[in-house]
């Protein structure tokens, strides 16, 4: 006789091999639980890592302005604004717009004179690498509950 025709020694199943109902909700369930449990967390550091964006392009628009007005020796203005729906904005300017920065508008800048602690969306560098006033900047992100 053939080889190929001979019956193999282990015996096959007599139902088809896969998963049940009952296994494929036991899944579901628990990736479902998993789920809810890092959603937050994973809400929370979007958030953070919006602010610290945020912070970052601050940095670099004050930076930016300092060196830009000892450059020129002239005095160099950045203003910021919150108000639009998708990006905040920061621009640097004397008597003409120098650069502009944008950033996610979920973020909002806050910044509070040191001296008279008025809320203030511009701040001056002058050449001498002076500031028109000492400020206190705040960075948060709307969606974030604490």
């Amino acid at each position: 006789m053939n080889a190929s025709m001979n019956k193999s020694s282990y015996p096959l199943p007599a139902h088809s091999s896969g998963f049940t109902l009952i296994e494929l909700m036991v899944t579901v369930v628990v990736l479902a639980i998993i789920t809810t449990i890092a959603a937050p967390n994973i809400s929370s550091q979007l958030a953070n890592q919006r602010v610290k964006s945020t912070t970052a392009t601050l940095s670099n628009a004050l930076k930016e302005a300092k060196i830009e007005s000892v450059i020129r020796r002239q005095p160099i203005t950045v203003s910021f604004a919150n108000d639009s729906s998708d990006t905040g904005t920061i621009n640097i300017a004397n008597t003409a717009n120098i650069s502009s920065y944008s950033y996610d508008a979920k973020s909002t800048i806050e910044a509070i004179n040191t001296i008279d602690e008025s809320v203030v969306t511009t701040i001056t560098f002058e050449p001498s690498k002076r500031v028109d006033a000492g400020l206190t900047y705040t960075i948060c992100d709307n969606n974030m509950t604490v």
